[in-house]
């Protein structure tokens, strides 16, 4: 959304939020409660708040390759004589391929010291890395590559959540238009049944009807307005279960107030219309769209990176450190190659390897078995996504034949209510038989818009098992 389309939406959302104090009735439809859960809704914000902790931690990794300078003091006297005074600064530089780079100055002045130390200011220039053990990866090296797939890992774990919470709102969405549509049909049959039972009552006194016609057409309405009541209620409660998912700006819970209604096009909303509805598309696309499905390949690379790590410990552990030495506080003059081993200079070489690699051998082993485990666990969610978008297929075109049938079937039952209607004006049907279709139709209507409800919820869960809710 641009930064145009986002203002004139918080203004929109703004209007629906304020008219709780306005007499008037507002309307509500499925897209803007979606973009409201977007924009406001803390969940959203917390999503956001796990990237920004792993590039944080990605911050703190980093820091195993910041350059450190170091300085060392020490003084030593005894019995009135100077042993030593010792001077160090070091400043170390760690590089991505192992090599550690670092320089030093020394001063070191007194009567007794070891003599394998230089006397006076010195300085020097060295490298340190491995030959083997930790020459391609090691921890720091690990850590680094690692941090960045859990950035990805992070993004991709936002995603899902979004998906999951549009989901939930919409079906709370759902469940509220369901619930004020019923109100407002039976709400539709008080009203028949009021006008009905004036004229049963005008009817009685001219005799043209008994008096228990009258009692007929009083039950009848004390029946819808007893469900009148109920339906107010459930739908009191269902806008009570939507306001979970809408708040306002600052983390503000905003509780949906009766004034405002769902949409009055809620059969025909336009972003419906734009839904993939293709089976093998919806297929095809969780596959690129899913985040249950792409956070395997971030999680694999984790792994595999441990197993290149663990493998280092089958190697044999040989470092080697090497120091170019000056007089003074200044560097050697020249750096062939030659001159470097000729003279001023100290190496060391140190080797280790463990005898039967235990911790080697088990460690890889383990990174194996872990990578293993999480290929099978990615072909387990790949075929529950696929078996989950081909149930809710099933389900849209089961939903759409039933509402092709319900439909007709209501239909049906009006004709029959207004007939018998027509009759009972003219004296050629009874009050009970009118009541009984009625009834009927009433039923046949609350299905329909059970079965309409359940389908637009459907619609939205085939885009949600294919991960397309964003």
């Amino acid at each position: 959304m641009n930064k145009i389309n986002f203002y004139i939406f918080t203004i929109i959302v703004l209007s629906v939020f304020n008219s709780a104090a306005q007499d008037t009735l507002k309307t509500l439809n499925s897209e803007q409660v979606l973009q409201i859960v977007r924009l406001f809704h803390p969940l959203a914000k917390q999503a956001n708040i796990g990237v920004e902790k792993a590039k944080a931690e990605q911050t703190s990794v980093r820091g195993l390759f910041d350059p450190i300078i170091s300085n060392y003091l020490t003084k030593k006297t005894f019995d009135g004589t100077n042993y030593y005074t010792y001077n160090a600064t070091e400043i170390k530089i760690p590089t991505w391929y192992g090599i550690e780079l670092y320089s030093g100055l020394e001063n070191l002045n007194g009567s007794r010291f070891d003599p394998t130390e230089t006397a006076g200011k010195t300085s020097y220039w060295g490298v340190n890395f491995s030959l083997a053990k930790n020459l391609l990866l090691d921890k720091r090296r690990a850590a680094l590559q690692q941090s960045k797939l859990f950035i990805n890992m992070a993004v991709i774990e936002q995603k899902a959540i979004i998906n999951d919470l549009l989901m939930e709102a919409i079906e709370s969405y759902w469940n509220w238009v369901k619930s004020y549509q019923t109100y407002k049909v039976v709400s539709n049959n008080v009203a028949i049944c009021e006008q009905r039972l004036e004229y049963i009552k005008k009817s009685f006194i001219h005799g043209d009807r008994p008096a228990i016609d009258t009692m007929e057409a009083l039950t009848q309405l004390q029946s819808f307005q007893y469900q009148k009541n109920s339906n107010w209620l459930e739908f009191l409660n269902a806008g009570l279960k939507l306001s979970v998912y809408l708040w306002k700006q600052n983390y503000e819970p905003y509780i949906l107030p009766e004034t405002i209604i769902p949409f009055d096009g809620w059969e025909n909303e336009t972003n419906m219309s734009n839904f993939n509805i293709s089976l093998n598309d919806l297929i095809y696309l969780s596959n690129s769209n899913n985040p249950n499905l792409l956070i395997y390949p971030y999680k694999l690379g984790i792994l595999n990176i441990e197993k290149k790590l663990k493998f280092q410990d089958l190697l044999p552990k040989i470092d080697l450190r090497f120091n170019q030495l000056s007089k003074g506080y200044g560097l050697p003059g020249q750096f062939n190659a030659s001159y470097l081993l000729e003279n001023n200079y100290q190496y060391g070489l140190r080797m280790e390897m463990p005898l039967r690699l235990s911790l080697g051998r088990g460690g890889y082993k383990l990174a194996k078995l872990k990578i293993e485990n999480t290929k099978l666990e990615q072909n387990q969610k790949n075929l529950q996504i696929e078996l989950k978008i081909k149930s809710y297929f099933n389900e849209y075109i089961y939903l759409k034949n039933q509402i092709e049938l319900q439909n007709n079937n209501y239909n049906n039952y009006r004709t029959l209510v207004k007939a018998e209607e027509s009759k009972l004006f003219q004296g050629e049907s009874s009050l009970f038989i009118v009541n009984g279709r009625e009834n009927k139709a009433l039923d046949a209507l609350e299905k329909l818009i059970e079965l309409k409800t359940k389908y637009y919820k459907n619609l939205y869960a085939m885009q949600w098992s294919a991960g397309l809710l964003k």
